[in-house]
């Protein structure tokens, strides 16, 4: 396992047990971002870096009782908080990292990545495995609970130039991985960058 692996499982697995109640009113802005993917009945969507799954409910009803939900992440200990929480009711739960994901190529509609371009060890590379498992004109959707700048605040740190979630670099990253943004919206309530499947 690389250092980068080990470390993202131990910082998850410290934070595993209180997240959901760290963040208890993500709900609306999971439903709303999980509502831009435009998911029909019976899609096949993949959460990837599920954590605790917060968001399999609103995606399970995007794509009804015929859908498929996957929930991959990497750390067996946010998995199973999201056992606790019932959340696998609602999709399929896999321990695996989205640098080598157990799905086939194209047979998704679409991903939904909260809060994991942060965590990727190699960004461009792991945002083409992700565009290799969606067919082509399937959307993905990076999103996070609140935008840079409030993420930056809470942390305690400046956004700076180099940030991967910059549009600059975000949308030269996606483009060269195979995807084509077609939205981009950071405010202080909610980051949320879609992008579609190049054929």
């Amino acid at each position: 396992m690389s250092d980068d692996r080990t470390h993202v499982q131990e910082f998850f697995t410290a934070r595993a047990a209180d997240w959901d109640s760290r963040f208890p009113d993500d709900g609306p802005a999971y439903e709303a971002a999980v509502a831009e993917l435009g998911l029909r009945e019976g899609g096949r969507v993949l959460d990837a870096g599920c954590g605790t799954g917060r968001a399999l409910p609103p995606l399970r009803a995007a794509v009804g009782a015929s859908g498929v939900v996957l929930g991959v992440d990497l750390t067996p200990a946010m998995l199973r908080a999201a056992v606790r929480a019932g959340r696998d009711r609602d999709g399929r739960l896999l321990l695996a990292d989205v640098a080598a994901l157990p799905v086939r190529s194209k047979s998704l509609d679409a991903v939904f990545a909260a809060g994991l371009i942060a965590h990727l060890p190699n960004p461009a590379e792991n945002l083409r495995e992700l565009a290799r498992v969606v067919r082509p004109g399937g959307r993905l959707a990076l999103f996070h609970p609140i935008g840079r700048a409030a993420l930056a605040a809470r942390q305690g740190r400046r956004i700076t130039p180099d940030d991967l979630r910059a549009e600059p670099n975000l949308r030269p990253l996606l483009a060269g991985s195979g995807w084509t943004m077609t939205s981009y919206v950071d405010e202080d309530d909610h980051f949320l960058a879609l992008a579609v499947r190049e054929s």
